[in-house]
């Protein structure tokens, strides 16, 4: 078969039959572009041509490419590499999967950066003002506002919020979300975010509304269109900027930030796990890492002999390594 034509039955496969979301079968279709612009380069016309030793060298090829990757990227680009061939193999377009010994780069292990809970009061301050408040500004400082408390209960990721619409608000204490693979779950969403939501929904949704053509999403951009997901990046930018946060701040930050203060606050991982909307609660743990502050201070409260003690004469002494 046709490499091209192989990479488009794929794309179809995971859209249509897998149910993969846009976003994904998009990052998809960009990493088998580069493939195939590799395999034209190297004459190779027919898939039944290409083996184990062309996957090895293609893989080695873009790992050299400069700028390097990130080992995310190859280990993305690998991954739709090895998804087509294992395509091909189980449709019977091929007898032999080229992939099949082929390992993933192993990542490195990075903690999820989350802001404190004053960072992300003060990046929601400075998005817009509070629902209570009665502010000059437009309808879109009350949208920014709605926007980013509600990423921050929820712990959505963006692409989830910008695609919900108004009716995916139940009362507006849940909110249904639709993750990855089209599997939906539904969230509780907090009083600060249904405040500003009720805010968005009365003073401003209506006049970004009458701008545009009529939207059933949630989330209008200045010109009465949907919100997308760039845009939204771009407000979260703007308001870190403004509450002069020094971290780097994306959407993804805003659900670290989530995870990490229910776990703190002593939610179950599972608990958190059903929230995040993960498969695995694997994934989830990972923000379990404390600090060894956190540690410290959790152990001097908590142990009966990690504390001072008293001398006879009333004068505390502190324990082996200060107990403070």
């Amino acid at each position: 078969m046709r490499p091209d034509r192989a990479v488009d039955d794929y794309l179809r496969h995971v859209a249509l039959e897998r149910g993969l979301s846009a976003h994904t079968v998009a990052a998809y279709r960009r990493d088998l572009a580069t493939y195939l612009a590799w395999l034209d380069e190297q004459g190779i016309s027919d898939t039944s041509d290409i083996g184990a030793d062309t996957v090895t060298a293609f893989v080695a090829a873009h790992a050299s490419s400069q700028p390097q990757p990130a080992p995310s990227s190859l280990a993305r680009l690998q991954s739709s590499v090895r998804g087509l061939h294992r395509h091909l193999t189980r449709e019977g377009v091929e007898a032999e999967d080229p992939t099949r010994r082929m390992r993933p780069p192993r990542q490195p292990r990075r903690l999820p950066k989350a802001l404190t809970i004053t960072q992300v009061e003060d990046l929601l301050d400075a998005a817009g003002p509070a629902p209570a408040e009665v502010s000059p500004t437009g309808p879109v400082a009350l949208r920014d506002r709605a926007l980013l408390e509600l990423l921050y209960a929820t712990g959505a990721r963006v692409s989830e919020i910008v695609q919900l619409d108004v009716d995916d608000l139940a009362d507006r204490e849940v909110v249904r979300v639709r993750g990855k693979g089209d599997k939906e779950r539904m969230v509780p969403v907090g009083s600060y975010a249904r405040a500003a939501l009720e805010a968005y929904l009365t003073r401003a949704r209506p006049e970004l509304a009458r701008r545009g053509r009529g939207s059933a999403r949630l989330f209008l951009g200045a010109r009465g269109a949907p919100l997308s997901r760039q845009s939204a990046w771009l407000v979260i930018r703007a308001a870190a900027e403004r509450a002069q946060l020094t971290a780097h701040v994306s959407p993804h930050t805003l659900r670290h930030s989530f995870a990490t203060h229910l776990l703190q606050g002593g939610a179950d991982v599972r608990v958190v796990q059903e929230l995040l909307g993960h498969a695995s609660v694997a994934t989830t743990q990972i923000y379990t890492h404390v600090s060894i502050d956190a540690l410290r201070d959790v152990y001097v409260t908590a142990h009966p002999r990690a504390r001072g003690y008293n001398r006879p004469d009333g004068q505390e002494v502190e324990s082996v390594g200060g107990g403070q």
